[in-house]
C-alpha cells in the first residue's frame, strides 16, 4: 500500500468548510488533516463537509483521527454555531469501514453535489513538515480513539497501539501531546 498522502482541497463558505479528500486518506495525511481541521475551527468554522467523492480508501489512522473529531465536535457537541461533520459521497467501502469500527453514528452521510456558489474557489491544503514521532503519536492516539469508542476495536488494534507506544518510547518521545 502506498504511503502517499491524500490531496486535500479546502473551500470556505459561510462558517462552513468543505474539504475535498482525493486519493487514499492514510496515516501520511492524518497529521495534515488534523492540523487543517483544528486551524479552521480556531478561525471560526462552524461545520465541515468532507467531500469523499474521490477518496479511494481510509486507513485506520485516518479513520481514528476523523472519529476523534466526530466525538469532539459531533452534533450539538462543538459549541454555539456548530453544525457537525457531513460526509459527502462516501464510497460503500468507506461507509462499511465506518460502520464496522462503530463510528458511523458520529457523522451525517449525504449524497449529491456541492453548490459551487456557496464556497470560495478551492485552495490546496499545505502539507505540514511532519516528524516520524508526530506521525507515530497521531497514529497511536487515533487507534486509542477507535478502541475507546468501540470495545470490539481493542482486539483489532491493541497490537498496533502497543507497537506504536513502544516505538515512541524508543524514540524518547512522549506518548501523547500532553506528556
Amino acid at each position: 500500500m502506498s504511503a502517499l498522502p491524500a490531496r486535500m482541497l479546502v473551500m470556505m463558505g459561510d462558517q462552513c468548510a468543505c474539504i475535498r479528500i482525493m486519493g487514499r486518506a492514510n496515516f501520511a495525511s492524518s497529521v495534515d488533516f488534523g492540523t487543517l481541521v483544528n486551524e479552521l475551527r480556531r478561525t471560526g468554522c462552524g461545520s465541515f463537509v468532507l467531500d469523499l467523492s474521490e477518496c479511494v480508501l481510509m486507513d485506520s489512522t485516518f479513520l481514528g483521527v476523523l472519529a476523534g473529531f466526530g466525538l469532539k465536535y459531533g452534533a450539538g457537541e462543538g459549541g454555539q454555531g456548530w453544525r457537525g461533520i457531513k460526509l459527502l459521497n462516501p464510497s460503500a467501502r468507506i461507509t462499511e469501514l465506518l460502520e464496522t469500527l462503530g463510528v458511523l453514528h458520529l457523522f451525517e452521510l449525504t449524497q449529491g453535489s456541492l453548490d459551487p456558489a456557496a464556497f470560495n474557489p478551492p485552495q490546496e491544503a499545505a502539507p505540514a513538515n511532519v516528524t516520524k514521532a508526530e506521525m507515530a503519536r497521531t497514529s497511536l492516539e487515533a487507534h486509542q480513539t477507535l478502541m475507546g469508542i468501540n470495545p470490539a476495536n481493542a482486539a483489532r488494534f491493541k497490537d498496533v497501539a502497543q507497537f506504536l507506544a513502544e516505538d515512541l518510547k524508543n524514540q524518547g518521545s512522549p506518548l501523547s501531546r500532553r506528556d
